[in-house]
Formats: structure tokens, C-alpha cells, sequence
């Protein structure tokens, strides 16, 4: 969660945050605003606007201090840990760890979407229901298609971006629903 969702869910402003934290307007609109990075300020100042919106110190700066990974490194991550779990355990740990909804509120759009479909794909496979927590999110889709990096290389050396589109046709539907193309989770080396 950034500084600025917890504004908007509690509905306050900056100035309202300001005086409720006992910090300078211009150093919380700062930090709002992107100019001051939140992991920089001091711990009085993570602390009293963490107070004041009462949340942890550790759920303020959660999502600043998160390193996000290259989606092509995400989307291999999350296939080893399929080949390694097995796929009732990966199912199970990833809705048991909340990333998928962690994820989306960073607004990590790409690993959302990504793992969520993993779980539907997965337990459509092994006839398992789909667990209903998630369905805000099966609602949203990437602006636009997200295709492999390897496909995106093969259809520049060719020239041909046809290639693209004919992959769409044979993703596998639960990543497509998210406009992510994949057609291969399982040969992972």
C-alpha cells in the first residue's frame, strides 16, 4: 500500500495528514507528491505517518522497499516454483501468501494477473474450484497483450509480427483472459 492509497482509502487529505501526523505540510506533500521517496525519511517521520493513518511502519514502506524483479524473471520464478511444489501445493501457498492481492494493491498489474491465472489454469487442470476471493480481480485485463520475450525476439528477427498474433491463438485461455499470451507453464529447465 502506497502513502497515497492509504490518503484515498481513509479518505483524508494531504493537509488533514499533515496536521494529524505533526509533520510540515511541504514535507507530506513531498513525499505524496513523489519529490521526497519515502524510504529516505526518517524513522520519526515513517512513524508519526503511519500513526496517523494507523497502519505499521512496515505496511507504509512495504511496497518502496519491495524490489520488482523483470516480469520474464517473474514469470520463470513462478514456473519453477510450480515444477518444485507440485501444483495442489503451489495453488494452496499462493492463495495462502495474499500475492496476488499484494501484488495488485502495488499495482503490479503484470504478477498479479500472472499468478492468478497460474491458480485458475492449475486448478482447472486438476478439477480443483476456483477460490472466489479473487474475483475483482479475474475482472481486469493488461491494456495491452503481454507477449513472451523470446516470441517478441523471433518476431522482430523475422519481421513479422504476425507471429504475435498467431500465439494468441494457442495460449492457454486463462492468461489470455488477462491479455498475457502464454502457452507453456510446464518446461521449465
Amino acid at each position: 500500500m502506497t502513502l497515497r492509497d492509504s490518503l484515498q482509502e481513509q479518505n483524508i487529505t494531504i493537509y488533514r495528514l499533515s496536521k494529524k501526523s505533526g509533520l510540515p505540510y511541504a514535507t507530506v506533500n513531498d513525499i505524496c507528491n513523489g519529490k521526497t521517496r519515502l524510504e529516505n525519511c526518517t524513522a520519526e517521520t515513517v512513524f508519526k505517518l503511519a500513526r496517523a493513518l494507523n497502519v505499521s511502519m512496515e505496511e507504509l514502506l512495504v511496497s518502496c522497499l519491495a524490489k520488482r524483479a523483470s516480469f520474464e524473471n517473474f514469470k520463470s520464478s513462478v514456473c519453477h516454483r510450480v515444477k518444485e511444489l507440485g501444483d495442489i501445493d503451489f495453488i494452496i501457498n499462493t492463495l495462502e501468501s495474499g500475492d496476488i492481492r499484494t501484488y495488485y494493491e502495488w499495482k503490479w498489474y503484470p504478477e498479479s494477473l500472472y499468478l492468478l491465472a497460474m491458480v485458475d489454469y492449475l486448478s482447472r487442470e486438476n478439477d480443483v474450484p476456483l477460490d472466489s476471493e479473487y474475483d475483482d480481480i479475474r475482472k481486469c485485463k493488461l491494456e495491452k497483450p503481454v507477449y513472451p520475450a523470446s516470441l517478441r525476439a523471433v518476431a522482430v528477427t523475422n519481421g513479422d509480427n504476425n507471429i504475435l498474433k498467431r500465439s494468441e491463438k494457442t495460449a492457454i485461455p486463462e492468461f489470455m483472459r488477462f491479455n498475457i499470451v502464454e502457452s507453456e507453464v510446464r518446461n521449465v529447465i
